[in-house]
């Protein structure tokens, strides 16, 4: 279901897949888009196309535990800069999470841009875990958002698109401030997520949900 406001209008929206029974964590699935674009994005275009069964594959997955899948439809297609454009669209998906279900916690899993903006916006205090896909990054990516976080960086061997090395680099200096970030290779693949889909979904499903199932212990510890 996608829930909103009219195409055209420039906010983000959301297509919601919705726990069985009442919500106990959140995925939300972020696609890429281009450095540079204002302009709208649409559920038909590539980079929502190829997130779609990464969202389908985590909610029939989860949702008799309580996971509900909300892919994140950005206002813009780019990143535009320092503006960053898709970290508000993110920071109102988790306004509306807690709005919807309170503090339920959430895993962040994002392709390309998307996982630029996932490890961006890791330091909302309802975000739990980080799945970056082929992460757009440069030297100069901040990681301090990252402290508490279990993250990790997953890379396609043969992207030319993005950059294996700088995601790699990444994830070791994130290590100053999250021992829980681990990277890794698939071997083969390129940016496209193709040549090993159900690799792909598997890894994100596992990530996922042991992400979830750590965050649960973590809690009942606590309480006792």
């Amino acid at each position: 279901m996608t829930t909103g406001t009219p195409p055209g209008t420039e906010v983000p929206r959301l297509t919601v897949r919705a726990a069985a029974a009442a919500t106990r964590a959140v995925v939300l699935v972020l696609p890429g888009g281009q450095a540079d674009s204002l302009a709208p994005t649409s559920t038909r275009q590539l980079a929502a196309l190829r997130m779609r069964p990464f969202a389908r594959g985590l909610h029939r997955a989860g949702r008799t535990l309580g996971l509900a899948a909300w892919t994140v439809h950005y206002r813009y297609r780019g990143w535009n800069g320092e503006q960053a454009s898709p970290l508000a669209d993110i920071g109102w998906a988790l306004d509306e999470v807690r709005r919807r279900h309170g503090d339920v916690p959430v895993v962040l899993l994002g392709h390309s841009m998307g996982g630029r903006a996932a490890l961006r916006a890791a330091g909302d205090p309802s975000v739990r875990a980080v799945l970056a896909l082929a992460p757009w990054l440069s030297d100069s990516e901040p990681f301090s958002q990252l402290a508490g976080r279990r993250v990790l960086i997953a890379h396609g061997s043969l992207d030319r698109v993005t950059s294996p090395r700088a995601s790699r680099a990444y994830a070791e200096r994130a290590r100053a401030v999250t021992p829980e970030i681990s990277w890794m290779a698939v071997r083969g693949d390129k940016h496209a997520m193709l040549t090993h889909y159900r690799s792909w979904q598997r890894l994100a499903i596992r990530f996922t949900l042991g992400s979830l199932d750590s965050a649960a212990k973590c809690r009942e510890s606590g309480s006792k």
